[in-house]
């Protein structure tokens, strides 16, 4: 396991330097290389608030704290359960039947790979999607991925229900639009190029919950290892622990550690950003488990909140470009990445066979193609 921290950018020189000051534009370039090296880093960005999160929190506790026969009605498997919550067990980790993503793990030190995933059966964790989109001005050719939200009913959730959503699922949607910006201009291209990609994209706030009661013993898998089909993810700061993310550059695993106070967000990339660069971004592994860390904040949160449920929030929210964009890598973006690749057939890091083509396609298919793999649209 590795020790490495993930690079720091910093979104408030962004916000508040002169687009033409070197310290502007080398916080850019720092965006993207932190992505092209590691396909995550972490945010910081003073507009966001820890308040705001904790709130958001702890609705997400208290909604799945509720009996799984209220939490049924909110399902909406008929629309690929993009909207409203999935159950846990539904969701199956794409990797272990994925030989492409088999073959990653092969490749990894036995003391970097992630948990032993090549038995385990759908993850054991909850999910609770909340569309954070704008309605495109034209016939969308995929209303599945563009349904409307579900509200749950139950009396001291269902008032606070939209208003805490829309209020954290701007902050982290605000903070990766910008983020977005950051990296189109450190690749070297127009300032708004992923941005306007993704205007009418399907947005998702996405917590996962995952009961510590029943799935509180060390090494359980709360998420197997896999990588996200969205363009970039970003998370809020999680009461437990338990996220490791592999480094494409080293192979390492890495715990992610956010610093102990401070508004600060973790970014990971996702397929579509990876389809987009020709692979010059790769998107990030990770998995979910529960660790030595874990079980100390269970502990921790025991003894200082013995009234709160015990269940694991993700603060996650899927940042997506518009389901009916052409997905297509940006030639300048895929030379590099085939420099790169050069590089590292050179070095015997990669297999001369195993190039991965990027075929255009609408990005509403590519989400299909990547739901059928997971088994949450038929």
């Amino acid at each position: 396991m590795s020790d490495v921290t993930l690079p720091v950018v910093d979104l408030d020189v962004f916000l508040s330097s002169s687009p033409d000051s070197d310290v502007f534009v080398n916080e850019c370039k720092k965006a993207a290389d932190a992505l092209i090296t590691y396909g995550a880093l972490l945010l910081h960005d003073s507009r966001v608030s820890e308040q705001d999160n904790d709130t958001f929190l702890d609705l997400i506790e208290d909604y799945f704290a509720q009996p799984e026969e209220i939490l049924k009605q909110d399902e909406r498997p008929d629309l690929g359960y993009q909207v409203g919550v999935t159950l846990e067990n539904t969701e199956k980790p794409k990797c272990a039947v994925d030989e492409p993503c088999l073959k990653v793990i092969a490749r990894l030190d036995p003391a970097e790979r992630p948990l032993d995933i090549s038995a385990h059966n759908p993850d054991p964790k909850c999910r609770f999607f909340w569309k954070m989109s704008e309605k495109p001005p034209y016939e969308t050719q995929y209303p599945a991925l563009n349904a409307p939200n579900v509200v749950p009913k139950a009396e001291g959730i269902r008032e606070r229900w939209t208003p805490i959503m829309e209020k954290w699922g701007t902050s982290m949607k605000t903070a990766v639009e910008n983020l977005a910006e950051m990296a189109a201009i450190g690749l070297g291209l127009p300032r708004e190029t992923f941005k306007e990609a993704g205007r009418y994209g399907p947005h998702l706030l996405a917590p996962t919950a995952s009961d510590l009661v029943k799935y509180g013993k060390k090494d359980t898998i709360l998420a197997g290892f896999h990588t996200d089909l969205n363009f970039l993810t970003i998370h809020g700061r999680s009461r437990y622990p338990g996220l490791n993310i592999w480094a494409r550059n080293t192979g390492k695993r890495i715990p992610v550690k956010f610093p102990p106070a401070g508004r600060y967000l973790l970014v990971q990339a996702g397929k579509q950003l990876e389809h987009l660069s020709g692979g010059l971004i790769k998107a990030g592994y990770h998995e979910v488990v529960v660790n030595d860390a874990t079980l100390q904040a269970i502990e921790r949160r025991k003894t200082e909140h013995p009234d709160r449920p015990l269940i694991r929030i993700s603060s996650t929210f899927f940042w997506h470009l518009s389901s009916d964009y052409d997905l297509a890598p940006i030639p300048a973006l895929q030379e590099r990445a085939r420099a790169l690749r050069a590089d590292a057939i050179n070095l015997g890091k990669v297999d001369l066979e195993e190039e991965t083509m990027y075929e255009p396609m609408k990005v509403g298919q590519q989400v299909q193609n990547e739901l059928r793999h997971i088994a949450l649209m038929a």
